[in-house]
């Protein structure tokens, strides 16, 4: 669908949410996180390294914000049972999650999928689709418990129409398409939890860096620049909204 590109977000849209973030140290997620912060909402900084999370919480709370959580988990090494420890420690602290971004992700290697590493491709769609899959079971009774929820699951173009050589990564991404579409249909009518699929698009960051090597950076739009969609897939204005591709930002042209 197309991007809220030029949605202009009330000062409080996301006054008194709990939202968690994933892959929140750096890049989209720590844009995330702030942008969601700067607009009310309490934010779960999840990530794998806890450094980066500190340094994200620092500027929150520097920023006046809420103050945030901190989380580390590392999706590669996460069992069922980590899950569920999460679930109940989030449970007790906060009683309900207003929204998860899923945005962690592992780009893997581009390379034809005769000379693809089996390990590799076990990593990637472990971080990319089964983690984010089983971490969303274990949170569903605090979605469940909000008024008003969003999921937004993070694709891509090649988890869209594949693409040679992208592999395991655009494979993880097709995965993450057909569960939102699954979860979103259950969970429509019945529950107050909308689930969406975004496609950040071409974006300046470390992993569009180590994607396309030789592409100028200063060509494409920050993280910041494309919060619009996120913030309003997060808000109360897409309420009703699920089971539905978006991009952040318009095709290029």
């Amino acid at each position: 669908m197309n991007c809220k590109i030029d949605y202009r977000p009330p000062a409080d849209l996301l006054a008194g949410r709990i939202v968690l973030v994933t892959g929140a140290g750096d890049g989209i997620g720590r844009a995330a996180a702030l942008s969601y912060a700067r607009h009310g909402a309490t934010v779960i900084l999840l990530g794998r390294t806890i450094a980066k999370l500190e340094k994200v919480y620092d500027e929150i709370e520097a920023a006046g914000g809420a103050q945030p959580a901190i989380f580390p988990l590392n999706f590669e090494g996460a069992t069922l049972k980590d899950y569920q420890d999460m679930a109940e420690t989030l449970e007790r602290e906060f009683g309900r999650l207003d929204g998860i971004l899923h945005n962690a992700g592992l780009l893997g290697r581009l390379t034809p999928f005769d000379q693809y590493n089996p390990q590799l491709w076990e990593q990637v769609m472990q971080v990319n689709f089964n983690g984010p899959v089983w971490m969303t079971q274990a949170l569903l009774p605090l979605l469940k418990a909000s008024e008003d929820a969003s999921v937004i699951l993070t694709s891509s173009s090649v988890g869209r129409r594949g693409r040679a050589f992208w592999g395991a990564y655009a494979v993880s991404k097709f995965a993450t398409e057909g569960f939102m579409e699954v979860l979103a249909d259950e969970l429509e009518n019945l529950t107050a939890v909308r689930v969406n699929s975004l496609n950040p698009g071409a974006t300046r960051t470390q992993m569009r860096r180590s994607a396309y090597p030789a592409e100028d950076p200063d060509t494409l739009r920050t993280p910041e620049e494309i919060m619009p969609t996120y913030l309003w897939l997060m808000g109360p204005e897409s309420r009703g909204v699920t089971g539905q591709r978006f991009d952040a930002q318009p095709p290029k042209g």
